[in-house]
């Protein structure tokens, strides 16, 4: 006879067995996702002490001695950040809009602060100081500089990536944001009254509950599908050719439009034509706003909306395959999911979390300046640029010059930078500038990808040399598999004084193998 016992009991039994404390959430996350059997129905669930004592002896090492095991004990595991929760590492603007290969903001912080410790044994910058990211992304450096009162300036050859930055530390009118958001909310409402898809989905969405009730019963599918019981592939293709032919009467009976009459452009291709029409519709919305920065953030809410938004499927939203408009069996959720059929939902629920953001934001922030200019970091002038955007912050960068930088190049062959946001370019018609990229994707990891990305790095410090105080702080965080950055170093003119490899934990990809990046100090020769 197996000995059962409740959540609270199991609970309490892990505690004390891991000499640890494990809560009931912990227990109902292993039933729920297949890890434990769940035995007996809600409200007298139990599970099994032998499968517990089975589970934790297979996984009850730590992660940081795992990945030690895989990665050398040269990692250093306090720069892991793995005590922050993933609220934390994606705090207020920082979730603003997503991006593919962004750092978490404590890590800027890190070397930012004024904090020292048994690995950061000094302080590099204070506040007053100015930073450069010539790399800026999202905008993460000049967010945290923000937070601990240091100018930042980054540039970005991206002028999305910019938009996003500028809009994350961006001053703005909170209740007009509010105001507007809910104005153009109303006006979407109202123009989907006269529209079928709205529905067409509730009605996909009761048969798709009671179909999947009934042959992805939850936790029990996905717990005979970890125990080898079901061929997950096999069952999961044919319920989906089961349910198709409910959906296409669904699509017949509302005549619901999915394809648009083209497919030239990115967002011809990836949303169906009922989401198309309704971005267009708030899009023109947007396009009649007189206030600047209020047009620039619910642009921002826009482009985050459709993102979720493209006909593709719950575990191709970061490596697009092909489009997906009709249901689908979903590995990620273990029953038939649906492409969707309107963006109401998504852009009420962007608009409120944005208005959240900026309003925990706006109590941390401090008056110190922050911008990232659209440029080529390899010979952008950054004293003149800055001038026609910011002449005080100029004049300040031209007296003082810059203390040092913080920046995560691009890695060699690994993302297409204005290609991951290619139907924002699409829609706001930003212009594209994606062959001065440095080390994209389309060009590959061979030598001569290699040789073209250490020289184009090496350039961006050498033109950012002419802006830095003469004993400056350069922080690159890279994953150099190539060993590059030595050469890196040596060509711009600069040496490697000190490296700190850390784990990079809760990463969005599909591959969650152990992986490490080095934080490169740099100093003048």
């Amino acid at each position: 006879m197996e000995e059962l016992l409740s959540i609270k009991e199991a609970s309490e039994w892990a505690s004390k067995y891991l000499n640890k404390n494990v809560t009931t959430s912990n227990i109902s996350y292993l039933i729920q996702y297949g890890k434990v059997a769940k035995i007996g129905k809600n409200g007298t669930t139990q599970v099994a002490k032998e499968e517990l004592i089975k589970y934790y002896q297979q996984n009850n090492s730590t992660k940081e001695e795992r990945w030690k095991n895989k990665l050398g004990d040269d990692l250093n595991w306090t720069l892991s950040f793995s005590e922050y929760k993933e609220y934390e590492t994606t705090k207020h603007v920082h979730r603003l809009h997503p991006y593919k290969g962004k750092f978490i903001p404590q890590l800027v912080e890190y070397f930012l602060d004024s904090h020292t410790d048994k690995f950061k044994t000094e302080v590099f910058f204070k506040k007053g100081d100015i930073v450069l990211d010539p790399f800026c992304g999202s905008g993460t450096t000049l967010v945290q500089a923000n937070e601990l009162g240091i100018d930042a300036i980054g540039i970005d050859i991206s002028a999305f990536n910019a938009h996003i930055s500028n809009s994350k530390v961006g001053k703005y009118n909170i209740q007009l944001i509010q105001d507007t958001a809910k104005e153009i909310s109303f006006k979407l409402k109202e123009y989907l009254k006269s529209r079928n898809n709205v529905k067409f989905e509730t009605e996909l969405l009761e048969e798709l509950k009671v179909f999947n009730a009934k042959y992805f019963p939850s936790p029990e599918f996905k717990y005979k599908v970890k125990q080898k019981e079901i061929n997950e592939k096999e069952y999961g293709k044919k319920k989906e050719k089961e349910f198709l032919p409910i959906y296409h009467q669904l699509i017949d009976k509302y005549k619901i439009k999915l394809k648009q009459e083209k497919s030239d452009s990115f967002l011809d291709k990836w949303f169906t034509k009922v989401i198309r029409d309704e971005i267009d519709f708030v899009f023109n919305e947007i396009k009649d706003i007189k206030d600047i920065p209020t047009k620039r953030i619910l642009s921002i809410v826009l482009s985050r909306t459709i993102r979720s938004c493209r006909a593709t499927t719950h575990s191709d939203l970061a490596t697009l395959q092909e489009p997906q408009i009709t249901t689908y069996y979903c590995k990620k959720h273990g029953k038939i999911c649906k492409p969707l059929f309107s963006i109401d939902t998504w852009w009420n629920r962007y608009s409120t979390d944005t208005i959240k953001r900026l309003k925990q934001f706006d109590k941390l922030r401090t008056n110190s300046n922050q911008i990232c200019l659209t440029g080529d970091s390899r010979n952008l002038d950054i004293i003149s640029s800055l001038g026609e955007k910011m002449p005080d912050f100029s004049r300040k960068v031209s007296e003082n010059k810059i203390d040092g930088i913080f920046s995560s190049p691009p890695y060699v062959g690994l993302i297409d930078y204005h290609e991951q946001h290619a139907y924002s370019y699409d829609l706001f018609g930003f212009e594209r500038k994606d062959e001065l990229e440095i080390g994209p994707l389309y060009k590959g990891q061979g030598r001569e990808a290699r040789e073209s990305y250490a020289k184009g790095i090496a350039d961006v410090l050498i033109n950012s040399k002419r802006f830095l105080k003469k004993d400056y702080n350069v922080f690159l965080v890279a994953n150099d598999k190539y060993g590059l950055y030595p050469k890196i170093a040596e060509m711009a003119g600069m040496k490697i004084v000190n490296q700190y490899k850390r784990p990079v934990l809760n990463r969005v990809e599909k591959d969650r193998a152990a992986y490490s990046e080095i934080i490169f100090h740099l100093k003048n020769v």
